[in-house]
């Protein structure tokens, strides 16, 4: 038996995880609209960068066998069969439970023989006026090349028929991502009625083509192979090189073809040609395609009855309002645990600086931004202020390419110096340095965190932020920013620690620490969380120490190639949290004699993050900080709700309260915490009198 779990399976495993909440009756019902949604989004990303990685190998004919003993063709042949149970379970789920608990509750899904003689009218107008413009027939010729459809676009196939001579041909009509999925209609009731974009134009499309027949439609999508790397040896600028491979992922291979199962023959048999794909590239489904549309539906206005409770961030208690974040960050250390947690201290710090007449210099690692970033407004504002702006822009963050590029070209514009990544490598480590004169010296200010600078994901991601201005994490901020920005060597700082150069190795030396106390029979304890576990080296030193008696907790979100359970790995738990907020910090506690060392990180424990990433784990001193961490750690083994087991055939188990526990929520409990806390504090402050300051 391998001692090694399939990645690409336990993804799958992971992906299921996030279904199974749709799955759950006690959910409101848009939240399981949501999490349906959140599956097949996954899945797109799935099939554009792991399948597509594997067909490329399977194509160059390549047999060799990754760490579970699988072949590429053997890989993509176990990847088919869990997605088809996948897929019927996603569609059963809509067509038989969603749809009808929707219409129930006034969110009615309308097909184009369900309207009404006034709705078909109102749907012809909304087709004149504001769809057929934008649409683009594409004929389909036996003897000329096929047309090329875009990646992930849902576009309609049609069967036309002259009734002069009684002759066939296809045509193809992408629909444009900027057109809307869903179209409302006006109902008599109040009730939110709406068509699909695909079934309307199949409805109104005779009136692209005057003089012939529509006889047969149906729709399809084409997932095309979205892992095409930058070549960066020839590349004589990377931002040209990227605007390439964004227009080839467009157009790349085919790796997934998407139709709907009631497609006749004929058309079926032309989308394959087109889309130049295989029998084993066709999923056929019956509904709707394109499922990760669904969200628009998740947030439809003046249906909060049907959505959770709202969790605003809270204020930290360390923040003081209306203070000076400067003034804040040097009294204390911060610790900041998003999203129960506000992030608008990151963005008031840099906003700050940006306007700071003593803030000499900003440098910033960009991976991915919000699309509206108050961030890279205030670094735009900053360079324009004359500040010296240094933004190190991740152009190979995957799938946010074309958005880095913009906002980095504003930000040379203004005045900034931009760095594009470095060479071989991601760029994934979350920093901020910030260089203020202070009694006439340089102080610095820097913020490290889990998470990316992107307003919109802090409330939605759980991420850790520390800001601090001890000398020897500014000095080693300094040092990793000339490192990059210079392209030296990453060599070991006094606190910070880098990938590649530093932190495998190190992780490897905690966890053997701690097996070496084990075998001593001292106590010894390990507890981690991280979104992924893949690396071969990381699992085997936990195997190790597992024998040796360590006691080892890990709470690993997705992939979990580590195999819990067996003899081998007797002494480890792996659990997976799944719940509103998506678990994204990286948090790793070892006992170390009792002097525990705690370390956050931007770091997965997968061998791309250790060595092909510039990445940063950045150990935690400040006692009341670390307290802290460990607390939050250990409330996720906790939880019995919204966790699962990760079992030794790699599924997954839902942890439900044993007899006579109670039930406990770890993501209910962090945001619990942060309310009281942040009441709490508020209270204080009202109670509290300052003295006027009168205004000279």
């Amino acid at each position: 038996m391998p001692e090694y779990h399939n990645r690409e399976l336990s993804w799958l495993e992971f992906n299921q995880r996030v279904l199974d909440q749709a799955l759950k009756e006690s959910m409101p019902l848009l939240e399981r609209v949501k999490f349906l949604a959140i599956s097949a989004s996954n899945l797109d990303e799935f099939f554009q960068v792991r399948v597509g990685s594997l067909m490329l190998l399977r194509r160059s004919g390549r047999k060799t066998r990754d760490n579970s003993g699988y072949t590429p063709f053997r890989n993509l042949a176990a990847i088919r069969e869990r997605v088809l149970k996948m897929n019927q379970d996603q569609y059963d789920l809509l067509n038989h439970t969603l749809i009808p608990a929707l219409a129930q509750k006034g969110i009615v899904l309308l097909s184009a023989e369900q309207l009404t003689d006034i709705q078909r009218s109102q749907t012809a107008i909304i087709f004149e006026d504001n769809i057929s413009p934008l649409l683009t027939p594409l004929a389909v010729d036996p003897n000329s090349p096929p047309p090329i459809v875009p990646a992930l676009h849902i576009v309609l196939a049609c069967r036309l028929v002259d009734p002069a001579d009684k002759s066939t041909r296809h045509v193809l009509i992408p629909i444009h991502e900027n057109l809307p999925r869903r179209i409302s209609i006006t109902t008599e009731d109040e009730t939110h009625a709406f068509i699909l974009i695909e079934d309307l134009i199949a409805a109104h499309a005779d009136r692209l083509f005057p003089g012939e027949n529509i006889t047969a439609t149906t729709a399809f999508r084409v997932t095309r192979n979205g892992d095409i790397a930058v070549e960066e040896e020839d590349a004589t600028d990377l931002a040209d090189e990227m605007e390439d491979v964004l227009t080839a992922r467009r157009f790349a291979d085919t790796v997934r073809l998407e139709i709907r199962a009631s497609a006749p023959r004929d058309l079926s048999r032309m989308i394959q040609n087109v889309t130049a794909s295989s029998a084993q590239e066709i999923y056929r489904h019956d509904g709707p395609l394109g499922l990760s549309s669904l969200m628009e539906l998740a947030f439809l206005p003046d249906f909060d009855h049907l959505r959770d409770e709202d969790w605003p961030a809270q204020n930290s208690p360390s923040i003081t309002p209306g203070a000076s974040m400067f003034e804040t960050i040097a009294a204390n250390d911060i610790l900041l645990f998003h999203p129960y947690e506000s992030f608008d201290p990151v963005i008031r710090m840099i906003e700050e600086a940006a306007s700071d007449p003593d803030v000499i210099a900003i440098k910033q690692v960009l991976y991915r931004t919000a699309r509206q970033s108050q961030i890279i407004d205030a670094l735009i504002k900053a360079a324009e202020n004359g500040k010296h702006v240094t933004a190190l822009v991740e152009l190979k963050a995957r799938f946010d390419e074309a958005r880095n590029l913009t906002r980095a070209d504003e930000l040379q514009r203004a005045g900034a110096q931009i760095v594009y990544g470095v060479k071989n490598l991601k760029t994934h480590a979350k920093i901020c340095l910030i260089l203020r004169r202070e009694s006439g010296r340089i102080r610095r200010y820097v913020h490290l965190g889990t998470g990316n600078y992107n307003e919109t994901t802090s409330r939605l991601y759980t991420d850790l932020s520390y800001l601090t201005c001890k000398s020897e994490y500014g000095n080693d901020a300094s040092l990793l920013f000339n490192a990059v920005t210079g392209r030296s060597k990453l060599l070991r700082f006094q606190r910070l620690i880098p990938a590649p150069s530093a932190m495998k190795p190190l992780l490897l030396d905690y966890i053997a620490g701690e097996t070496e106390r084990a075998k001593q029979g001292l106590p010894a304890k390990i507890i981690a969380k991280t979104n992924s576990l893949q690396d071969p080296d990381i699992i085997a030193a936990l195997y190790t120490a597992s024998e040796a008696g360590v006691e080892i907790k890990l709470n690993v979100r997705g992939i979990c190639c580590l195999i819990p359970g067996e003899k081998f790995s007797r002494n480890i738990e792996v659990v997976s949290v799944i719940d509103r907020f998506l678990e994204h910090a990286r948090l790793f506690y070892f006992h170390q004699g009792g002097d525990p060392e705690v370390l956050i990180s931007s770091a997965d424990w997968m061998t791309r993050n250790l060595e092909k990433r510039v990445e940063l784990m950045i150990p935690i001193d400040e006692k009341t900080i670390k307290r802290r961490l460990i607390k939050i750690l250990e409330a996720y083994f906790r939880d019995n709700q919204n966790a699962y087991h990760i079992l030794p055939d790699g599924s997954s188990e839902p942890i439900t309260p044993k007899r006579g526990e109670k039930a406990f929520r770890a993501q209910e409990y962090f945001y619990t915490q942060a309310k009281r806390v942040a009441k709490a504090r508020e209270h204080e402050r009202s109670m509290t009198f300052e003295p006027h300051v009168p205004q000279e």
